[in-house]
Order: C-alpha cells, then sequence, then structure tokens
C-alpha cells in the first residue's frame, strides 16, 4: 500500500492564521492552583443564571423556540437588539453565533486574498486571525491614548493606499484598554466617508463603562459603519448571541454567506436574549451590579499592582471593560510568564497582541474573573515570579 505524504496540509488560507496564546493559556485555567488573570472572562458569579433559567423555562413550553428561524435571526431578537442600539429599524441587524462569527461572517463577505485591511497594535487576537483566515494584507497602526492613530491612518490613504476594512475595538480596547475619543471617531467615520472603506466598530464592551458619561459610537457619525456586539459580557457567554448592526446592503450580503455556514443561530438563545433585553429595567439594575464589580476589581488590581511592583510596572487606570495593559519595563514578560505560572499566577505576554510593534516588555491582565481578595493573591504571586525572573 502506498503512503500519501502530507495527505493533511491545511489550506492555503488556515496556513495564513497565526494560532492564539489566548485560547492557549486558558487551558491553564483548569488547574485549581492557577490564578487566573490571563483571559477575558465574565465573572462566573455574576452571570444572571436564575432569570436566564426562568426565562428558558418561560420560552421552551413553546415548541416554536426550538424551531429553525431565518438566518439573519428571530424577528423579536433583531428587535430587541435595534432598540438596545437605538437602530431605527432590525433589518439592519443580524443575528450571529458570538461576535466573533459576526466578524468572520463579514471579513468573508468583503474582503479578496491581497486587499488591504488596517487594523490595531497591539491588535485583538480574533480579529487578526479572522483577516488572516481570507488571506487579507493586515496592516497595523499603533493604538494610541485616544484609540487608533487617525493621523497615521490619514497619512496612509494620502500616500494612496485604500484599505477594504479598518478594525478596531472602540471602548475599552482589548488588549490596550484604551477609549476611543469622540474626535477619534468623528475622524474615522470622516475618512471612511471620503476614501471609501468601511469602518468595523467592534464594541463588546461599552456597557461596561465605569463612569456615568457614554461616548457615541462611531455609527453614529457616519454610514459606513458596521458595529459588532454581543450578549456575552452582559449577560452570558454561553448564550452565544451576538450581532452586527450597518448599512443594509451589508446585513444582506453576510446573512446570504451565513447559509452556507450554519444556516441559521439558536431560536432558543435569541429568544431568551430578546426577552431579556427588552426588560430594560432589569437589564439596567443588572449591569449596574456588574459595572459596579468590576470597578471595584479594577481598583483593586490597581493598587495591588502599586503595592506589589511599585515602579516596576506602568499602566493606565482601567475606566472600563475587563483589562489592564501593563509594562514593564526592562523584562521579557514571555519568559516571565514561565516563573509566574510556577508561582501560580498566569496572564497574557504582550508578544502574543503585537503585529508590527514590539511588546516583549507588556502584558494584559484581566481583572474581571477574580474577586479581591483572588486579585491580592495573584498579583502578590506575581510579584514572587518577577523577582525570581530577576535573579
Amino acid at each position: 500500500m502506498s503512503v500519501v505524504e502530507n495527505s493533511y496540509k491545511p489550506s492555503h488560507a488556515l496556513a495564513n492564521v497565526r494560532g492564539s496564546a489566548i485560547r492557549d493559556l486558558l487551558k491553564l485555567t483548569e488547574k485549581p492552583d492557577v490564578l487566573s488573570l490571563a483571559g477575558g472572562l465574565p465573572a462566573t458569579e455574576l452571570i444572571p443564571a436564575e432569570r436566564i433559567s426562568e426565562s428558558a423555562a418561560r420560552i421552551s413550553a413553546d415548541p416554536e423556540a426550538l424551531q429553525y428561524t431565518v438566518s439573519a435571526g428571530v424577528y423579536s431578537c433583531r428587535e430587541a437588539v435595534a432598540r438596545y442600539l437605538g437602530v431605527d429599524e432590525p433589518v439592519g441587524v443580524l443575528l450571529t453565533h458570538g461576535s466573533q462569527q459576526a466578524l468572520f461572517l463579514l471579513a468573508h463577505a468583503l474582503v479578496n486574498p491581497g486587499d488591504l485591511v488596517v487594523v490595531d497594535d497591539p491588535v485583538y487576537v480574533g480579529a487578526l486571525q479572522v483577516f488572516q483566515s481570507v488571506r487579507a494584507r493586515v496592516r497595523a497602526l499603533p493604538i494610541t491614548a485616544a484609540g487608533l492613530d487617525v493621523d497615521a491612518l490619514r497619512e496612509l490613504l494620502e500616500a494612496g493606499e485604500r484599505p477594504r476594512i479598518v478594525h478596531t475595538v472602540s471602548n475599552f480596547h482589548n488588549p490596550a484598554g484604551v477609549t476611543a475619543t469622540a474626535a477619534t471617531r468623528i475622524e474615522l467615520a470622516r475618512l471612511a466617508d471620503r476614501y471609501g472603506f468601511i469602518v468595523v466598530e467592534d464594541d463588546p464592551y461599552g456597557r461596561l463603562r465605569f463612569s456615568v458619561t457614554d461616548i457615541e459610537p462611531i455609527a453614529a457619525h457616519g454610514d459606513r459603519i458596521v458595529r459588532l456586539g454581543s450578549a456575552s459580557k452582559i449577560l452570558a457567554p454561553a448564550l452565544r448571541v451576538g450581532w452586527m448592526s450597518g448599512p443594509k446592503e451589508v446585513i444582506e450580503m453576510v446573512e446570504l454567506l451565513r447559509q452556507g455556514a450554519d444556516l441559521c443561530g439558536s431560536t432558543f438563545s435569541q429568544l431568551i436574549v430578546a426577552e431579556l433585553l427588552d426588560d430594560s429595567a432589569w437589564l439596567d439594575s443588572h449591569v449596574d451590579r456588574v459595572r459596579s464589580e468590576y470597578r471595584l476589581r479594577a481598583t483593586t488590581l490597581a493598587g495591588a499592582l502599586r503595592h506589589e511592583l511599585g515602579d516596576k510596572v506602568q499602566f493606565g487606570e482601567p475606566e472600563g471593560g475587563m483589562f489592564c495593559w501593563v509594562r514593564m519595563p526592562g523584562i521579557d514578560t514571555s519568559r516571565l510568564l514561565v516563573d509566574a505560572v510556577n508561582a501560580g499566577v498566569a496572564f497574557v505576554p504582550g508578544t502574543a497582541f503585537g503585529v508590527d510593534a514590539d511588546f516583549s516588555d507588556c502584558l494584559r491582565l484581566s481583572f474581571s474573573a477574580l474577586a479581591p481578595d483572588g486579585l491580592h493573591e495573584a498579583v502578590r504571586r506575581l510579584a514572587v515570579a518577577v523577582k525570581n525572573d530577576s535573579k
């Protein structure tokens, strides 16, 4: 019998995709002796399990809730999401299996191999993987304190480059933690209108703002914006309901592609999300509780970093979301991770998020999944690892 060599070679698309160090590190959370600051997981104890269970019991009594639905998603859930986002028409909303699927379908609907896509640097790894999978020509621009570097983008455009998509995480950036200013959002929308690209406004964390002052989304300033969101961070990841909103023509293209991906999402989950989003009094109270707890955890993490590591760390105080981006001058955080895991704590090294820039002395810490006592202990262990690394 002949042996066929390399019979399981990956496609060119898959071969182009960089693996996710974050997903690999999540395996460490299965070890009871390791406190994880790595994964961007919502706090399990803050998931409204009882309220979801009540909705599930009520909704499952109707057999239609267990049937297929249309590819765009259950209409009542699209209406609820439209109201939640302040979108005029539910025809401008498509429901997906989490917002990651929304980004995947959008990229495959709009981007051809070799098309230019602009991303943040440091980058949300899931976005980089998606654009690599469509074999885009990826160009990374720095994240500044004001969000994506629109001056660098303008220079790129004036030099003749024409991106198909500009992707950015607008609120409490993953991993950099920053929020795009109003001026940055307005300029991004203006440049999109002038040069004809689409801004993908990835916004899973927008409701997790610690202050009461909101910033209008990029989508409020132009028509060439596709906004992505999810129920995962405010309700429960296991519901797997995400959405995109944007121009009707784009929504229709993605809906067509979605038919060949998984036909449709879960009618059952979408009806649960519709009920919870429409119960605005309950939802506001629930989100306020989550924000209050995350604010406490972010403050706890920042205080512990200052107390345990002092001038060895540089970071901005988190203003929302789930992440704190930390720089440790003179320390290789990939090497530090080995000592950290031995000390019983995990984080994500900055190199996992780099495209062009060198983030070898940076790390991303997630404060959402650990209670204050756990955060104190995790940072204490991190300080032990830093001490061992410097020996």
